[in-house]
């Protein structure tokens, strides 16, 4: 009995709403053909096991599609609806979408906020935090993109404009050795936790991180993501809130996902 109870108390704490934090972007295909329709779901959750998230018009401060031009993608789903935005592939190259929303406010009990921290890697609120006996007040927002086809680098790898934004240096689909740059407000964050999985396409399992680095001094780290399949490379960056009546602190939760083809897992970039 008590290793049955030891397994119940592990999945419970993955249930938790402490681990339950990533969110992503999650196209109907990573390889549509020129004029095929895409939709585009909002998930959120663990490991690639997540639940989808119906579209929130109040929340959406920015969602685009960039393609031959840039296109405003908000207007393209009603309030509620579990698909938050369909179109059709422009040119079969490679396309980005970006989404960035306001704040949600969150408040944790003091011990639950804290390894939460611990969990995220948040080295600066744990310092900051350290005996601290009150609740966590947090406020949060998602900053996600998804890299759809291949081709045209270029779409992916300028910067959005997202406040918290996870760049590619080259194109994800297709470079075994991806350089990545966490940015903040334009500029090169350091010292962010970058964390990535990797599963199969149409898989949705609660599987651990693939690679976990911190950027450096230039806000970059080198993923190794030559294996074909769905990738999520994720970081969050949380400082003291500007709004001290909604919350203490306020966080920022990117996230980048694409997909490389299983024939190119063992070629060179």
């Amino acid at each position: 009995m008590t290793r049955f109870l030891a397994i119940a108390m592990l999945l419970a704490a993955f249930a938790s709403p402490a681990r339950a934090h990533e969110f992503w972007l999650s196209p109907s295909s990573y390889r549509p053909a020129a004029g095929d329709e895409v939709s585009i779901s909002m998930l959120v959750g663990t490991g690639f096991r997540g639940e989808v998230k119906p579209y929130a018009v109040p929340r959406s401060v920015r969602f685009v599609l960039r393609g031959r031009r840039e296109s405003d993608l908000r207007g393209l789903a009603a309030n509620g609806d579990p698909v938050s935005a369909r179109f059709h592939a422009g040119d079969g190259d490679g396309q980005l979408v970006a989404y960035e929303s306001n704040f949600t406010s969150i408040e944790l009990p003091a011990a639950e906020f804290d390894r939460y921290l611990a969990l995220e890697g948040l080295s600066g609120p744990v310092a900051a935090r350290r005996c601290a006996t009150k609740p966590g007040r947090e406020r949060y927002a998602r900053c996600s993109k998804t890299w759809i086809g291949a081709g045209h680098a270029e779409r992916a790898t300028a910067p959005v404009g997202l406040t918290l934004e996870i760049l590619p240096l080259a194109d994800p689909s297709t470079s075994a050795r991806l350089p990545v740059r966490v940015l903040l407000r334009g500029k090169p964050l350091a010292g962010a936790l970058v964390r990535a999985w990797n599963q199969p396409l149409a898989a949705r399992d609660s599987v651990g991180p693939a690679a976990e680095k911190r950027t450096n001094a230039h806000g970059e780290v080198m993923l190794d993501a030559g294996r074909g399949g769905e990738w999520l490379v994720s970081a969050v960056h949380m400082e003291p809130s500007t709004d001290k009546q909604t919350a203490d602190w306020q966080s920022f939760w990117a996230s980048l996902t694409f997909a490389r083809d299983a024939r190119r897992e063992n070629r060179a970039p």
